[in-house]
């Protein structure tokens, strides 16, 4: 049986300070601007453009959805 001595690839994780701020990633951002340039079916346009759009829209999801705190369960008499 042969085995390789290379180390496997390291996998991508996430920056702590993005997933605790909810932050969107850059996978997050990359996948929405995809997104909006299949809503105008590929036409040509600015990427720069879908990319700030993303950015713009996926912030303002997490402006609009804070996080709630958990309520206490309250004890059965």
């Amino acid at each position: 049986m042969l085995t390789s001595n290379k180390p496997a690839a390291p996998k991508a994780k996430k920056p702590a300070a993005a997933k605790a701020s909810n932050v969107p990633s850059r996978e997050e951002i990359a996948l929405r601007a995809y997104h909006i340039y299949l809503e105008r079916q590929g036409a040509p346009g600015n990427p720069f453009e879908d990319w700030t759009r993303a950015e713009r829209e996926l912030m303002e999801n997490v402006v609009a959805k804070p996080r709630r705190k958990a309520s206490p369960k309250s004890k059965a008499a």
